[in-house]
């Protein structure tokens, strides 16, 4: 009860304050802002903030904030700051539209109560595509003090607003050094690869969708509920490989979202997610598959430490297959994960 009544206060005072702008330290939006600005005319390549106070309704099972929530705020930073850069210059008007989720990742959680910081920030362009990159702050209003809770690449395509199937150019961006562009051209030209891979094990093209964030919250719990079934412990997300949106869901579709375990380290889960929609006024329309993603979770105790995972045991050869291109994943992400930790001469 004192832990509820607690989460209730915060979320009064959140309440209270949430939608005013104040001037911060550098001239910013104040912390508690549902949006914050850069002032009346931000440069389109400037990085863009948003922010809101996490409130009861956000929570999972555990307490925590709901993965797919951050998710949804990632995008929406994301599409933001896309749609500022493709309308920089004079000509058609458009709109950005979520093409693919890179990665995310999930290091810290977030509690209730806490301000939510999302800053997204250009850093690569190529003829149709934007690469944007986002960070989550989380801050304790009561002390002020921030850390770092989420990391995200996403990828925008530029759509015209007269007939959304258009794909416009992408203004160029600036770069402050070269370096910074022979890099976004190789994270270009490797995600593109992938999208070649995803397009022939699904069968379909990988097309820019608007709005995703709900789809993406879903998403994510129903990995979560996958998850849970198998640890019987409390679940969080830990990371999210991958969303690739293959169809638009059309207007009178029903959407069907399923997960399945496809690989078990010895403290995380990978769980494939896939979204299928079925158009249910157009007869002359079959189901057909709309998005795809694998998340990463791992099992927590309720002091918040990490615990094995039961391992998977597959029996059939696809899911051999699934558990071995899962692993493959793993390790190579691991990889990453150590290279990058090693200490630079």
């Amino acid at each position: 009860m004192k832990l509820l009544a607690r989460a209730l206060c915060l979320w009064e005072l959140g309440r209270q304050v949430a939608g005013r702008e104040c001037v911060g330290p550098r001239g910013g939006g104040c912390a508690y802002a549902r949006a914050v600005g850069h002032g009346p005319d931000p440069s389109p390549s400037q990085p863009c903030s948003t922010g809101r106070i996490m409130r009861p309704d956000d929570a999972n099972v555990a307490g925590n904030v709901h993965g797919g929530t951050i998710l949804k705020m990632i995008e929406e930073a994301g599409a933001i700051i896309s749609t500022r850069h493709c309308n920089s210059q004079n000509g058609e008007r458009c709109v950005a539209a979520l093409a693919r989720v890179e990665r995310t990742d999930f290091l810290s959680p977030m509690c209730i109560g806490e301000v939510a910081h999302v800053s997204a920030e250009i850093t690569y362009t190529s003829k149709h595509s934007v690469e944007v990159q986002v960070n989550v702050m989380s801050e304790n209003i009561l002390t002020g003090t921030k850390k770092l809770t989420n990391k995200a690449t996403l990828w925008y395509v530029p759509l015209s607003l007269k007939n959304v199937d258009k794909v416009l150019e992408v203004p160029p961006v600036v770069y402050s050094r070269q370096e910074q562009e022979e890099e976004g051209r190789k994270r270009y030209e490797a995600q593109k690869l992938e999208r070649m891979e995803t397009k022939w094990r699904n069968g379909d093209i990988v097309q820019p969708v608007m709005n995703p964030g709900v789809t993406m919250k879903l998403m994510d719990e129903v990995a979560g509920i996958v998850a849970a079934r198998h640890c019987k412990t409390n679940i969080v997300t830990a990371s999210v490989d991958a969303i690739n949106f293959h169809d638009k869901i059309r207007k009178g579709c029903v959407i069907t979202i399923s997960g399945r375990m496809t690989f078990t380290s010895n403290k995380s889960m990978e769980i494939e997610v896939l979204v299928d929609a079925d158009p249910v006024v157009d007869n002359s329309q079959k189901r057909y598959r709309a998005a795809s993603a694998f998340f990463t979770y791992v099992s927590l105790s309720q002091e918040g430490k990490s615990l094995p995972v039961p391992q998977l045991v597959p029996e059939t050869e696809d899911e051999k297959k699934r558990f071995e291109e899962g692993k493959g994943r793993y390790l190579q992400m691991k990889a990453k994960r150590q290279g990058q930790a090693e200490p630079q001469p």
